[in-house]
This record gives C-alpha cells, structure tokens and sequence, in this order.
C-alpha cells in the first residue's frame, strides 16, 4: 500500500568491512544486489561505527548515545537469555539483562508516529526472550553468534526452538514474513533485518557448497597476506597458506549469501507493490580486519584494541528512487550517532531526545542538497578505554589509563603504517586534536558509564557497567596473543 510517509527496511550486517563489497571498489566480491542499492540511491564512503565491535555499535545506532552514555562497552556475552532446557547457550550465557532499559530509540519515536515496528535477525543488546524498543514484530537470534551456521536457535512468536537451515536464509525468511502482514495493514512499517553474516564461523561446510563455489579460482588478492599484527588475540579464526583461502571463501560466500537474502527482499518488495514507497538503508555494525595490517578480527582482533580504519569504517547506503539521489558517492565523514537525528529529520518528526545526541543530521544529503557546517568535521569512537578522533587529514588514538598512543597523517601515509606519536613536528596537531576529544567525551559521557575507566578487553560485557554492576565483575578477561597458526603466546 502507499502511505503518506514511507516505508522503512534497514538491514544491517555483521562484520563487513567496508571494503567487502562490489560497489566499493572490490573486483572479488559479488554483491548484485548491494551494488544495485548503491546505484539507485547514496553510498557513503567515509562512514564510522561507534564502537569497533556489535553491541556497542548497535546500541549507539538504535540510541544516538556514545556508549560511555549507554554503558554497553563490548559484546554481550552474558543476560542475552536465560538457560532452557534442551536447548544449546552460549557459554557463560545464564541470564537476562536489559541493557538499554529506560533508554530512548528512534523505534519508539516511529512507533509514535504510527510505524509498526518489526525485527526479524541479531539483537544482541540483552534480553532476548522479550520485545523491546517498540518492536512489536520479533523474530530473533538470540545471541551475538555461535559455533555454526546451520539449525540456529530461534525466538519466534514468543516461542525458542531450533530452526533446521541456514541462519542467513532463516532471517531473510522472516523478513518477507513481515513484508507479507504488513502488506494489508493500513499503517507505515519499519523493519530491520539483521544478519549474522558475515561473522564467522567461516570454515568449510558452514555455508552453502553454491555459494563458496563462487569463490573457488579467487586469489583473494583483496585481502592483504601480511605477517601477524603483535597483538593479535584469540578473536577470529585465522590461519595462513591453505588455512587462510579456506577462511576467506567462507567469509566472501557469507557476503554473498546475505546479498541474495537482500536480492529475496527486494523482490518481496516489488511483489506486494511496496517498493516505490520504501525507504531503503544498508549499514554494518563494525569494520572488519581479514588480513588488513596483518590482524583478523575487529577493534578486538587486538589487544590493546584497535582503530584502524578497516575496524571503524563501515558499509552504509540508502536508495528510495524518485525522492533521494541516485548514484551518488559521498565523501563526508559521517557517523552511526548521525543516524538517529538524520532519520526523525528526514522524516519531519521531532524528539526531545535528539537535542541532548552527540550526532547531527546530514538529511540535507537525501534531499540532493549541501551539508552546511560539516566542513571541518571529525568523528569519534570509542571502545572501553580506547578513543578516537579523526579528521579528513590525521587520526589521533588515546588508550587509557597508560598507552601507547598513536598519531597518523592520513594524507601521507592513508594506510595507517607510521605511528608518528612521537614526532615533534607534529605535535600542535595532536594537542589540538586531543583537546577536541577530550571536550567531546566531557560534554557526551555520563561520568558513572565512562569507559576510559573500565577494564574493557574485548572479550565480551557480562553485567551492567558503572555501580549498577553491583560489584559483580564486569567484563571477561579470558584473552590472549596468538601467532600466525593460531598458537598462543605470551
């Protein structure tokens, strides 16, 4: 049906680089139906997560909060659910934590303005037995990831069971499920599909034989084969020679696979006549490492944690032919906390709640019009007790409590290679930078949440953080380095 205010399908990935697809410049990778997302609409090209990993970054998305103001710091591996008989949890998992409770998102604020609200994939931000945020549509994977891709745990109609398939098609498949009850209804919708994919597991027979036969004669050549970072930890499979070509089939066939999942929609979407009145948005939680500076993983690929940009870029498009551009790259550095305010502008509502955000609306840009007052802009990240500033010329990371800091000159040397923290010629540059940082985390971070003084590893969250933790221990500290065959080493 046609509504006086669109339709809205936001599918979000899981650990796709912003390099890992066609439209982005990568010859290897075969995503039809992204590359066409791009080609009717926007595709930004210097967009930042919030934090390197999936639950602050989606937390972040979903608020428009720093997660020093959200307090969910790294990726939740305890209170996604409570343990049920006779079903498969992940470790450690034996509870449910409402992470986000009393907290606003911009679902609520579509849910207001008479949105039905739906999610069919990954929540990850705690409690996943029981709708939140105005979902009223709740198809769920409960946790962040697990051992295999096939025959998933699923919440379905209030009910958990084991789904037979493949988790990517799983979600796809509840998605036109919604598109189909929301089809007859006389309201807009607003739904997130949100794949797994393409977190590993990426090992020989965890996605479909069609899919990594694609990638049977790839050389790879996409992904650099360099010597294993000294801080990489045990954070994402990892191998060389014959190992690392097996790993790298399983992560191109899971892009594609989702690419197809998309390509379903799409058609899903034609289909019921829902198209021309759908807004469209393509985003991923974090950037993702498959080599990159010689590190498999995220923003904990090492320890200390990382903020390369092929941990903090992200792929981010949006299409609706007809009213926002088509075939657009744009260069502004950009920001997940930009999406909530962006959204609620672009659609003419106003919240309360975006006033007090860090981010600022770039809706001008879906118009077809210019971005005043971004000229000088520079995003931040954060990730526990590692901060970032980045402006179009230089990156400045600080890691609390002690170190080591880094500095690059991204106009020289754009792929990160010479930490120039020591350089006195560049210090003026640093100091401003710093002082830039600081005054953003002072203004935006609840003092009681702030990660600079948390014991954040990148091993996962396990309670609440600040004194809500009561006292328990807040984040896992199971961690250690590894070489490049995946042994451990001091």
């Amino acid at each position: 049906m046609s509504t006086g205010q669109p339709n809205i399908l936001f599918i979000l990935t899981d650990d796709q680089g912003a390099w890992a697809m066609g439209c982005a410049g990568n010859p290897e990778l075969q995503t039809p139906n992204l590359d066409a997302i791009a080609a009717q609409g926007i595709r930004f090209e210097n967009f930042f997560c919030a934090s390197p990993v999936c639950s602050p970054a989606r937390a972040s998305l979903l608020t428009g909060r720093i997660p020093s103001a959200h307090g969910v710091h790294d990726w939740i591996r305890r209170g996604n659910m409570p343990a049920l008989p006779g079903l498969p949890i992940f470790a450690g998992d034996d509870c449910a934590i409402e992470y986000l409770k009393g907290m606003r998102a911009y679902t609520e604020t579509l849910a207001e303005n008479g949105y039905r609200c739906g999610i069919s994939g990954k929540w990850h931000l705690g409690d996943s037995l029981h709708p939140q945020k105005s979902f009223s549509y709740w198809n769920i994977f409960p946790y962040g990831g697990s051992n295999h891709y096939y025959n998933p745990v699923m919440i379905r109609d209030a009910q958990v069971e084991i789904v037979p398939g493949y988790l990517t098609d799983i979600i796809t498949d509840g998605a036109i499920r919604f598109l189909d009850e929301a089809s007859g209804a006389q309201q807009p919708f607003y739904l997130s599909v949100h794949y797994t994919a393409p977190h590993s597991p990426w090992e020989q027979g965890q996605h479909p034989e069609e899919l990594t036969a694609l990638y049977a004669d790839c050389a790879f050549e996409t992904c650099p084969d360099e010597p294993c970072h000294p801080h990489q930890i045990n954070s994402a499979p990892r191998g060389t020679g014959a190992k690392r070509i097996e790993l790298l089939k399983g992560y191109y066939a899971a892009i594609t696979g989702l690419d197809r999942g998309v390509g379903r929609i799409l058609e899903q979407l034609e289909e019921l006549g829902l198209r021309e009145n759908t807004l469209i948005i393509f985003g991923g939680d974090n950037g993702m490492n498959m080599g990159h500076h010689g590190i498999w993983g995220k923003g904990n690929g090492t320890f200390p944690l990382n903020m390369y940009d092929s941990s903090v870029k992200v792929p981010f498009l949006m299409s609706w032919p007809g009213h926002l551009p088509q075939g657009v790259v744009d260069d502004h550095l950009l920001s997940h906390y930009d999406f909530f305010p962006t959204l609620i502008d672009y659609l003419g509502y106003s919240d309360p709640a975006t006033g007090a955000l860090p981010g600022r609306s770039f809706a001008p840009l879906l118009r077809g019009e210019s971005l005043q007052g971004r000229e000088a802009v520079v995003v931040f990240d954060e990730y526990g007790p590692v901060r970032m500033i980045r402006s179009r010329t230089h990156k400045y990371i600080h890691h609390y409590p002690y170190g080591p800091h880094e500095f690059y000159d991204l106009v020289n040397d754009p792929g990160e290679t010479n930490n120039r923290i020591l350089d006195p010629e560049q210090q003026s540059t640093m100091h401003a930078l710093k002082c830039a940082m600081d005054q953003f985390f002072l203004q935006y971070a609840d003092p009681d949440l702030d990660g600079s003084r948390l014991g954040v590893t990148g091993k996962g969250q396990l309670t609440l953080a600040g004194t809500a933790s009561q006292g328990q221990p807040t984040f896992e500290s199971d961690w250690w380095h590894i070489d490049a065959d995946g042994a451990k080493k001091p």
